[in-house]
């Protein structure tokens, strides 16, 4: 053996990579010739895309199904499943076509579920606003209550005035105040004019009511006590008609009153039957804080056949 000269097995050719370096190239390496499994092949590092898998020892590896059922290139050849991912198709390089996203042939992955996302995210969104709300809420509520408790420091309104005011109780009071009334008895009479109690139903005390009022002077005159204010009041007068209606004269301190008082028969008592004549009118007149006189009397024009039982007031203009 010469120097220099290892024999047949050189260390260029021992370095399994010794053909990927310019030194390696230039002693004359080459790339290995063996497949994979060969007897006295050597395990060596191959390109990107030329080892093959799968196949047993001593067997050279059946080609490679590509996308869709074509065949992959033969040994030595790029492989697809080691090709740059926008070579695949669907992989997204510019111009690949779009793998389908459903359920169809092809297999393709569905894409993300975006509308349960979306419906996620506002349900989220959603319980947080409430909760914000719920929490202003009750933030607002303490301080209130805080505030009444410690009084505020706000200005007194109308409800919290310190100064009495009217209450409906009060009104009603006033309303309920019982005014004056008199029976016959009470009355002053003028000239023919007297008492009575043979006819039944008068409501007066011991049934006595005025009788004689169906000749010209003949009067009746209340002097009323305790009239809380000026104003318009309602005189009841209860009395006995029967036969035709009859009107009398009314007067109110001293002073005519508008019309003439009127005792209709509205009991539709026949004429002579004051039993079952007892009925009761109204007027309207103005009467003065505190006495007041009110006289009915029988004058020149007037129909006065009737028998007085009472006079009663109420305050307003009222019909009953």
């Amino acid at each position: 053996m010469t120097p220099g000269n290892n024999g047949a097995s050189t260390p260029e050719d021992d370095d399994p990579f010794g053909y990927l370096y310019a030194d390696g190239q230039a002693n004359g390496a080459q790339p290995p010739s063996g497949g994979y499994g060969y007897p006295n092949s050597v395990n060596r590092v191959r390109p990107v895309g030329t080892r093959q898998y799968g196949a047993p020892q001593g067997q050279a590896a059946p080609p490679q199904q590509g996308a869709y059922g074509q065949p992959q290139g033969a040994y030595g050849q790029p492989n697809a499943h080691y090709a740059a991912p926008e070579t695949f198709p669907g992989g997204g390089g510019p111009g690949a076509p779009q793998q389908p996203s459903g359920r169809g042939g092809g297999g393709g992955r569905r894409g993300p579920n975006t509308k349960g996302l979306l419906i996620g995210a506002v349900a989220v969104v959603a319980a947080v606003v409430v909760g914000i709300v719920v929490a202003m809420t009750s933030s607002g509520t303490d301080d209130d209550k805080s505030g009444d408790e410690a009084g505020g420091g706000t200005t007194p309104t109308q409800s919290q005035s310190t100064e009495p005011s009217p209450s409906a109780s009060d009104d009603d009071a006033e309303k309920e105040v019982d005014l004056p009334s008199a029976d016959a008895k009470a009355m002053r009479l003028g000239g023919p004019a007297s008492l009575a109690s043979d006819v039944e139903g008068a409501e007066s005390d011991g049934g006595v009511y005025v009788a004689n009022l169906n000749q010209p002077g003949a009067s009746v005159t209340w002097t009323v006590n305790g009239i809380p204010e000026d104003g318009l009041y309602t005189l009841f007068t209860t009395y006995s008609a029967a036969g035709e209606d009859q009107s009398m004269t009314l007067t109110v301190n001293g002073k005519e009153f508008g019309s003439k008082l009127n005792l209709g028969n509205f009991a539709q008592a026949k004429d002579g039957d004051f039993a079952k004549g007892w009925t009761k009118t109204y007027a309207w007149p103005t009467l003065n804080k505190g006495t007041n006189t009110i006289t009915l009397s029988c004058t020149d024009g007037d129909k006065c056949d009737v028998l007085l039982d009472q006079f009663s007031l109420k305050k307003g203009q009222v019909k009953n």
